[in-house]
């Protein structure tokens, strides 16, 4: 794979856990970035915005770095890593405590541009 083809975005400190991310992230993977946005603006996720922010960054930095054609992306890879964890500590009867955790995620989104040869060839592939 040309190296010149691919473009990432990445944010390290997004508040959610990685499962409720992960699970926004595999409804954008491997689809067109025009269908990937529209499945992130309408969805009724509190993360999906600042997903959202990371692929439009990747967008731009495809337009702006590589002069990629944005018409010919598509998400490549999309994953999910743990981060730090804040811990708080709750009140509770008898004089006691319970620990709250509150989880930070990074996420990574890599673009690929496809060309109509390459989908040719996957259709192929596939069959």
């Amino acid at each position: 794979m040309d190296k010149n083809l691919i473009v990432m975005a990445k944010d390290n400190q997004m508040r959610i856990s990685t499962q409720k991310l992960n699970a926004m992230t595999k409804l954008i993977i491997n689809k067109k970035v025009n269908t990937a946005i529209n499945q992130l603006k309408f969805s009724q996720k509190r993360i999906s915005s600042s997903v959202l922010k990371v692929l439009n960054s990747a967008i731009a930095n495809a337009e702006n770095n590589k002069q990629l054609d944005i018409d010919s992306l598509y998400v490549k890879e999309a994953f999910v890593g743990k981060g730090l964890v804040m811990k708080r500590f709750r009140p509770r009867a008898k004089g006691r405590a319970s620990q709250i955790l509150k989880p930070f995620s990074k996420l990574t989104i890599i673009l690929e541009e496809r060309r109509k040869k390459q989908i040719e060839k996957k259709k192929k592939e596939k069959k």
